[in-house]
């Protein structure tokens, strides 16, 4: 948020300040609603698994933990190296700022395609939502790959998003726009990536480790 002050002598224009303590709460009051998103989809994940624990434990079952937990480290690694953009860029390391951000971004796509096939794998065997064999599952069986599909998708979502925003940043890094003195641009779409990955830490055990 820019604001105008007064000029001081032997200038033309007016001068603009940046209120980062504001920039920064705007982020965490998005981040918050953003919380309660997820956090109402959890409550309703806990209601339903507490009526169907066999159906859901079943579900779980099928689930590959493998690429869960691929994705888990990928994206776990990602949020370091968020944080390490960070610091590079407040050094005035341009170059390395921008390679840990296209490696994030890099994880961003590996997790999406890790997510693609996970998901392929589950078309193939007809667990589509709407689809005839879904119907044909146990009722609670059904609620849980409604709730997988829906909120598995939603964090995708989420990750294109973070990693789109993250692509602007670098883009403005380039053209001096974000530098080490005015980093907090980056740092805002930083804290937007660790709330994305921390949906995911839960996801992983709620869906791929439930016993």
């Amino acid at each position: 948020m820019a604001e105008h002050t007064a000029m001081p002598p032997g200038t033309t224009g007016p001068v603009h300040h940046k209120d980062y303590h504001a920039a920064k709460m705007g982020m965490w009051l998005f981040l918050f609603t953003e919380i309660l998103l997820f956090g109402g989809l959890f409550l309703l994940y806990a209601s339903y698994r507490a009526k169907f624990p066999m159906a859901f434990h079943a579900g779980g079952a099928s689930l590959d933990v493998f690429l869960g937990g691929l994705n888990t480290v990928v994206l776990i690694t990602s949020s370091l190296t968020v944080a390490l953009s960070i610091t590079a860029l407040r050094r005035g390391e341009i170059t390395r700022c921008l390679w840990l951000l296209a490696f994030t971004v890099a994880c961003a796509g590996g997790f999406m395609v890790n997510k693609a096939i996970e998901w392929g794998a589950k078309f193939h065997h007809g667990l589509v939502p709407g689809s005839e064999h879904m119907a044909g599952l146990p009722q609670g069986q059904s609620i849980f790959y409604g709730l997988y599909f829906a909120m598995t998708g939603l964090h995708g979502v989420h990750v294109v998003i973070g990693a789109s925003v993250l692509l602007w940043v670098m883009l403005l890094i380039r053209q001096g726009k974000v530098t080490g003195a005015d980093y907090v641009v980056l740092e805002n779409a930083g804290l937007y990536w660790h709330i994305v990955d921390l949906v995911w830490i839960y996801l992983f055990p709620l869906f791929y480790l439930i016993s």
